[in-house]
């Protein structure tokens, strides 16, 4: 399915029965929503019965190497959040935003600039707190804003950012997140071995986000 209406391509993945939610993960910095760990992740979750909207950034369709400006890209996501909303049934029982790296950056910074955006959570796959060997170039002053269950799912080896040096980020933000620590995986949840134990660690992460969403959307949602 593909939504109308929108600047930028998307797709969404239905749940084969009634989704308990929707949710809209967008793309990291250097590869689209067709990208393998996007179209695995989204697969998966529609069949844990959750609906999955991805979609590519203006750049991306555009076959640009540099993301879009701040501004263009949280419009752009704005954009699909409210696409969503009007057109995915399931988003009325909730409707979650995240993504992989910068796609999940660009989701914190829409919801912590909009109190009153109908964002029931928002899941995060590799957050980049900071740039590969600068820790000093962190990116979260405005996560203390967002306002609505997070979780944060974290390879225990990123170098964009370990799960240690998130903890003192949590301290200040609520309310406080939900983290998930993928044991010996990287930025894309990689772990040394592949093959059969990736696979097994990549569902236990899928499960894992699946299980937080039905949580998440059993509890009574405090009026924004």
């Amino acid at each position: 399915m593909t939504m109308t209406g929108l600047p930028v391509s998307s797709r969404t993945y239905l749940a084969p029965g009634s989704a308990t939610a929707a949710v809209v993960l967008a793309h990291g910095a250097g590869a689209g929503q067709l990208h393998p760990f996007m179209t695995s992740y989204a697969k998966a979750l529609a069949e844990l019965g959750v609906d999955v909207v991805t979609f590519n950034f203006p750049y991306m369709d555009a076959k640009r190497r540099l993301p879009d400006s701040p501004s263009v890209l949280e419009g752009c996501y704005r954009d699909v959040v409210d696409a969503v909303q009007r057109d995915v049934a399931s988003a009325a029982r909730g409707l979650f935003i995240g993504g992989k790296s910068m796609g999940g950056r660009i989701a914190t910074q829409v919801a912590a600039a909009d109190a009153t955006l109908p964002v029931t959570g928002l899941v995060l796959l590799g957050y980049p707190l900071h740039p590969p060997g600068r820790p000093d170039k962190r990116r979260d002053a405005h996560l203390p804003r967002l306002g609505r269950p997070t979780l944060f799912v974290q390879g225990s080896r990123d170098t964009f950012g370990t799960p240690a040096e998130l903890q003192p980020v949590f301290a200040t933000i609520s309310p406080a997140p939900t983290l998930f620590v993928v044991e010996g995986g990287d930025h894309s949840f990689k772990i040394s071995g592949g093959g059969r134990q990736q696979a097994v660690s990549d569902a236990r992460v899928q499960q894992t986000i699946a299980e937080w969403i039905g949580r998440v959307t059993k509890r009574p949602q405090p009026n924004i």
